[in-house]
């Protein structure tokens, strides 16, 4: 295992398993967020932001995190040896993510210029993003999975004891 990518909703653990998997792998971590965001939070050319994820990917070794599957699936999951779901509770996620947001700390996932503020605009459409995650935007992500990867392991994780125990077990 030496290739492997997180899925998940915000708030579910992907940042916190992949730097803990990368430790452990000793293996670059590769936080999708970072590539995406510009400052300010605005969005980026779209080649460009493929050109960034596809030179992050070429090494043959690196943890992915980050969804992002229509934009690039085809350039992570044809080399990825496993996949890893953080199927983590929805109240488990909106409650991380207000509290890293009303924290107010940086964090090496997000991108320069990207600070998370509980009194940004667009806060509550995030928040209803991260509760509805399972419903609206889970399936989609499993079916671009099953286009892009279908034969890549999967393993899924509910919440932090089953990410140490994966952790433990390797």
């Amino acid at each position: 295992m030496r290739r492997v990518v997180i899925l998940g909703n915000a708030g579910s653990g992907k940042s916190t398993l992949a730097r803990r998997l990368g430790e452990r792998l000793g293996a670059p971590v590769v936080h999708l967020d970072v590539l995406f965001w510009e400052p300010g939070w605005r969005e980026p050319d779209a080649e460009a932001f493929r050109e960034r994820v596809a030179a992050a990917h070429v090494g043959d070794a690196w943890i992915s995190e980050g969804n992002y599957a229509r934009r690039t699936f085809d350039i992570r999951l044809p080399r990825a040896d496993l996949v890893i779901w953080m199927d983590t509770p929805r109240l488990t996620c909106a409650r991380r993510v207000i509290l890293r947001t009303a924290s107010g700390k940086w964090r090496p996932d997000l991108a320069a210029g990207c600070a998370e503020n509980l009194f940004r605009g667009d806060f509550p459409e995030f928040l209803g993003f991260a509760w509805n995650f399972d419903r609206r935007n889970k399936s989609g992500i499993e079916g671009y999975r099953l286009t892009h990867g279908p034969d890549v392991p999967v393993v899924r994780l509910r919440d932090r004891q089953q990410a140490d125990e994966f952790l433990a077990s390797l």
